[in-house]
């Protein structure tokens, strides 16, 4: 049986088919517009249908990511998806890239020089490349000297990660060793090779 009520099924269907076509997240707000609902009608039928999916043990869901709704495929299915999709993976990003875009994730608005001074190397090729895949953008000028450019990340990004908000990222404490971890690490690395 579906949890979906039968008053609700033709606007469910409704932002189905919407979700299917789009290429994008589909704001909330614009559901809403374009069904002529308020709001919180479309967060119900959302839930409905997530729900139907779930229930139904569908090859796709309905998940909310960069302050919208899109369809996408279920993780339990990731492996026949990658498969499918494998040859025609674009270039993957390289660990300098991966590593500054994390950077600018949880530091953001920052600037190049910023990043630069975190990185301990010149991150501009590297932030060239992730504003041409469209994963940071500026966002602002800096308040001090030179006005420097502010970069942060974009929808795309947080679509890419399957997130709402950069505020859905992991904390960073979770990767970051506790202090008697550190303190052997810090032995290990001040002794000399006849001493490690």
């Amino acid at each position: 049986m579906s949890p979906i009520p039968a008053e609700w099924r033709s606007e469910t269907a409704a932002v189905e088919a919407v979700l299917l076509v789009a290429v994008d997240p589909v704001p909330v707000n614009l559901l809403a517009e374009l069904l002529e609902v308020p709001i919180e009608r479309v967060e119900e039928l959302a839930s409905s249908l997530a729900a139907s999916y779930e229930e139904e043990e569908r090859g796709i869901e309905l998940a909310r990511v960069a302050g919208g709704y899109r369809l996408q495929s279920h993780p339990a299915y990731r492996a026949y998806v990658e498969r499918f999709v494998l040859d025609e993976a674009p270039h993957r990003l390289s660990g300098a890239a991966l590593e500054t875009l994390a950077i600018v994730a949880y530091k953001q608005p920052i600037s190049r020089a910023q990043i630069a001074a975190i990185r301990g190397v010149n991150a501009d090729g590297v932030m060239r490349v992730l504003a041409q895949r469209g994963y940071v953008e500026p966002v602002g000028r800096d308040e001090g000297p030179g006005q420097a450019v502010l970069f942060g990340t974009t929808a795309l990004f947080l679509e890419k990660l399957g997130l709402d908000s950069v505020d859905a990222l992991p904390p960073l404490q979770d990767f970051v060793p506790d202090a008697s971890t550190v303190e052997v690490l810090e032995q290990v690395l001040r002794a000399g090779p006849e001493e490690a």
